[in-house]
């Protein structure tokens, strides 16, 4: 559960505003808000979707700011205390909302900062989601870059090795390269290809919806100015104030479940049911072919059942391709852009200093004259005065 996922961070002594009050429109004002975000879903013609953990609340996993998320009981001194674990969780009516409204070409992309594997769980495809933070059902091979989908979540955290050896087959024979967790520690570099399809598609887009998110964590929580900086508009769910409020265009406050229910009804679409997590036949997790392979290496208690891990094969993002995969798709793109590139590499978890020459890179278009200012941004806690 996150609870286990946070103590396993290094220490850190800013994570930001925790415990902030919380705010809910009226009924009325609630209505006319969804009546809203539902015309700005139709007219869009490239809608991106931001996630924090508040859209996964309600699937039993704690966020970490709330009035009683995990951080704030800390800072109070309390422990918390819950009973759902990441392996029984279940997507939410949010997760799976998502599902339909990709299907149907209204959403075209998932940026998220949640490492609870629950868009993985949902069905969303992998090659339309750029997960910054890692993912706990998601194994890497720290030589050849190969990604495994997991049946349990890890048990480490700071992309540690897991246990298990790549069976990619290469020319002279199979990888063996060392599986390691995706879960990024604070200050690790954030994963070059995802953060660089998040960026590119937050420049495409002209609509950034954020669900669930308080935007205090760089460079996750700037990509939605990306958008507005290039005429996109943006809407935030949160029943928290968030570091932007001032800068959207729509503000809902309320239950980001209740939220999308009444965005689904409004557009006449139905949500999914969740039909349990079978990632091995469900070839919309990647794009292209999931496989089953069998390892002979001995597996630890938390490996996956079986002894086989479920491969997720060629994502299409690798740095040393040269194809891009169709902008209006969604799907990741990976023929760099002259300026872009460099400014993301080790870009990392940031505090306030570094985030201001974050958002002064955006306004001037990704064009800094000092990108070695940013080079080493890493994965911290953004303090803002809310």
């Amino acid at each position: 559960m996150s609870v286990n996922y946070a103590s396993g961070l290094s220490d850190y002594p800013n994570k930001g505003k925790c415990g902030l009050p919380e705010r809910f429109d009226s009924s009325d004002d609630l209505d006319s808000k969804v009546s809203l975000l539902v015309d700005l879903l139709r007219t869009s013609k490239h809608a991106i979707v931001h996630t924090g953990a508040g859209i996964s609340t309600s699937s039993g996993i704690p966020d970490f700011r709330g009035p009683n998320g995990v951080w704030t009981l800390e800072e109070k001194g309390l422990a918390p205390n819950f009973d759902v674990s990441f392996d029984s969780a279940a997507p939410s009516l949010t997760h799976m909302a998502l599902i339909k409204l990709e299907e149907v070409g209204l959403v075209k992309y998932i940026v998220s900062q949640n490492v609870d594997g629950l868009h993985l769980k949902s069905g969303f495809p992998r090659s339309k989601l750029s997960e910054l933070h890692g993912n706990m059902f998601v194994d890497k091979c720290d030589k050849c870059g190969k990604e495994y989908i997991r049946k349990t979540a890890t048990t480490s955290v700071g992309q540690k090795r897991t246990g298990k050896s790549c069976v990619q087959q290469r020319r002279r024979g199979t990888c063996r390269g060392k599986l390691c967790d995706t879960i990024l520690d604070w200050e690790a570099n954030l994963p070059y290809d995802d953060l660089l399809a998040a960026e590119q598609q937050s420049r495409q887009s002209d609509l950034s919806l954020c669900l669930g998110t308080s935007l205090q964590i760089l460079p996750s929580g700037n990509l939605p100015l990306i958008t507005k900086k290039n005429g996109g508009k943006i809407v935030i769910v949160n029943l928290q104030k968030t570091k932007h409020d001032k800068k959207a265009d729509l503000k809902i406050n309320y239950y980001v479940d209740e939220v999308m229910k009444r965005v689904m009804k409004m557009l006449g679409l139905e949500i999914p049911a969740y039909k349990g997590f079978h990632p091995e036949n469900d070839p919309r997790l990647c794009n292209s072919v999931l496989k089953t392979e069998d390892s002979d290496e001995e597996s630890s208690e938390d490996e996956i059942e079986d002894k086989s891990t479920v491969k997720l094969e060629d994502r299409g993002t690798s740095k040393l391709e040269k194809t891009k995969n169709s902008q209006s798709n969604g799907e990741h793109i990976t023929e760099f852009m002259e300026g872009s590139t460099q400014k993301l590499e080790n870009l990392k978890r940031e505090p306030l200093n570094d985030a201001e020459k974050f958002s002064l890179d955006i306004d001037k278009g990704g064009q800094n004259d000092k990108e070695d200012s940013i080079s080493d941004v890493k994965r911290q806690k953004l303090d803002v005065n809310m």
